[in-house]
């Protein structure tokens, strides 16, 4: 008779698994809630204290961490010694593992729970048992997914559970345990404050395969930190319209990130790839994304929009009327999506705007590496401003120069953006010089420029695109400084009565 050891926390269908173990005379080995349940089942099973002739100890710490259960395990039946060894050490060999772990992810998730119970919900003998039956799949077959029950049982009714299937099984376990073990560890290191330390492990969970990545030939997936507490994609509910591509997903965190600068008032975000081609902000949702629809009417064709209150009807109507990949809204009323739903193409999502957390760290892969990074969650606000010009920006200057330096952290480097009354005018992005950046902004904003601000993600290293600002009529200028020719720049706005002020902070965006 073959033996099974079925330990687990997620009991979901382990009574029917049990059951169909026992029809193929299966003896079943279990331990604790685990064993409670088979047998009030009805189902003959011993308990691990039998096989090990040790109770358990330690509030259950210590059950299975016995030779009688890991002997069984990694004993390998074609080596004539191992098998000799047990028979002289009187061990049985255990021929299956189901086994899944303690709930960590479930308990970091509980409002208001202690760090006892999270450190009592690090699993350790149920690891070890998986890595032991993992290790030694030729002989032993390990379950750790209660969704693999049903092909198990089939495959063991056909004869089919051979070398290659178990060793599938091994590769999920192992990439089980790194999953839980990187939990474990990413909670660690916000415990212990090690930002950066010498290895650095993150896991992510598959949210769904894509058609195909950034182009046709590319494959890709998306895949979610398992504790999603930002305003995430990963925790959006779609409402309408088909899936997701990979660049739809890119475009629409770019959006998320960049509305979350304007909260505390009504704001809208047209993004097209993944630089904002349009911010508007104003006292309604309907106004704030006229302002940003205005902002750039071409750009917009395409693009992905998000806003940080209810789509009424009115805002459904304007939105309705040109073609838009995605739109992403706290809720939509009924109205609203009444207007929307009937466009077969666009891409509705729903989402709560209460961020709980701040993104820490960006990673970039790099052949060979990553890098990593603090996220650049940097603000800055009036009092942080050093006026270093002759004139002082007035309230409503002051008012559009923070707007405008909210956008240009988002735009591609060399990055710069017009801004007039809570909305952009002209983005200029990605040019390899500064100036550049400045000529499309400027072109873009057409008319629009006379009386506006500008702001600059870096510093300008020469007076020239100051002297695009003066020409094109914008009144006021925000930048980090720190050129070795910043007084070239300040005498230019000195001369024209420009007000330009500094935020020591830059913002560049690779």
């Amino acid at each position: 008779m073959k033996r099974a050891l079925i330990s687990v926390s997620d009991k979901q269908n382990i009574i029917e698994f049990a059951k169909g173990l026992v029809e193929l005379d299966y003896e079943i080995i279990s331990t604790g809630g685990t064993l409670s349940k088979i047998q009030e089942a009805g189902i003959p099973a011993k308990a691990i204290d039998e096989v090990t002739g040790f109770p358990e100890i330690m509030d259950g710490r210590v059950k299975t961490l016995h030779p009688f259960v890991h002997g069984g395990l990694l004993a390998k039946r074609s080596n004539p010694d191992h098998m000799n060894q047990m028979k002289e050490n009187n061990i049985e060999p255990i021929d299956m593992v189901v086994v899944n772990l303690y709930p960590f992810k479930q308990t970091l998730e509980k409002e208001g729970v202690s760090k006892e119970e999270i450190i009592e919900n690090i699993d350790i003998g149920g690891p070890t048992m998986l890595r032991s039956a993992a290790k030694n799949f030729e002989d032993v077959t390990v379950i750790v997914d209660p969704q693999d029950y049903d092909d198990i049982l089939t495959s063991l009714k056909e004869n089919t559970l051979d070398f290659v299937k178990r060793q599938k099984l091994a590769a999920k376990v192992f990439r089980h345990t790194a999953n839980y073990d990187a939990m474990i560890a990413e909670y660690f290191m916000g415990e212990t404050g090690e930002e950066f330390p010498e290895t650095y492990t993150v896991t992510y969970e598959k949210v769904q395969d894509l058609r195909y990545g950034e182009n046709p030939h590319q494959e890709a997936a998306f895949y979610k930190r398992p504790i999603v507490k930002t305003m995430s994609l990963a925790a959006a509910k779609q409402l309408h319209g088909k899936e997701l591509s990979y660049n739809n997903i890119q475009d629409a965190n770019a959006a998320l990130e960049i509305l979350a600068e304007y909260d505390g008032q009504a704001a809208a975000v047209a993004v097209k790839h993944m630089n904002p081609c349009g911010i508007g902000v104003a006292n309604s949702i309907s106004d704030a994304f006229n302002r940003a629809f205005d902002a750039d009417p071409i750009s917009i064709f395409g693009g992905i929009v998000a806003l940080n209150e209810e789509v009424d009807s009115p805002t459904a109507e304007k939105l309705s009327e040109i073609f838009l990949e995605i739109v992403i809204a706290p809720s939509f009323s009924e109205k609203a999506l009444e207007i929307l739903t009937k466009k077969k193409n666009i891409r509705l999502l729903e989402l709560p705007m209460n961020d709980t957390e701040v993104v820490s760290h960006k990673l970039t892969s790099v052949n060979g590496g990553v890098l990593i990074q603090d996220q650049d969650n940097g603000k800055v606000e009036v009092d942080n401003l050093k006026v270093v010009t002759k004139r002082q920006p007035t309230e409503q200057e002051l008012h559009d120069l923070l707007f405008a330096w909210k956008a240009v952290k988002h735009v591609k480097s060399n990055a710069i953006v017009l801004a007039k009354d809570g909305q952009t005018i002209g983005v200029g992005a990605g040019q390899m010089n500064r100036v550049g950046s400045a000529k499309i902004a400027i072109e873009q904003a057409g008319g629009k420029t006379k009386g506006s601000v500008m702001s600059s993600d870096a510093f300008f290293p020469m007076p020239d695109t100051v002297e695009e600002a003066v020409k094109a009529g914008v009144t006021a200028i925000i930048q980090p400084g720190g050129s070795i020719r910043d007084q070239d720049s300040i005498d230019v706005c000195d001369e024209h009565g420009i007000a330009m002020v500094y935020t020591g902070m830059r913002h560049f965006k690779h």
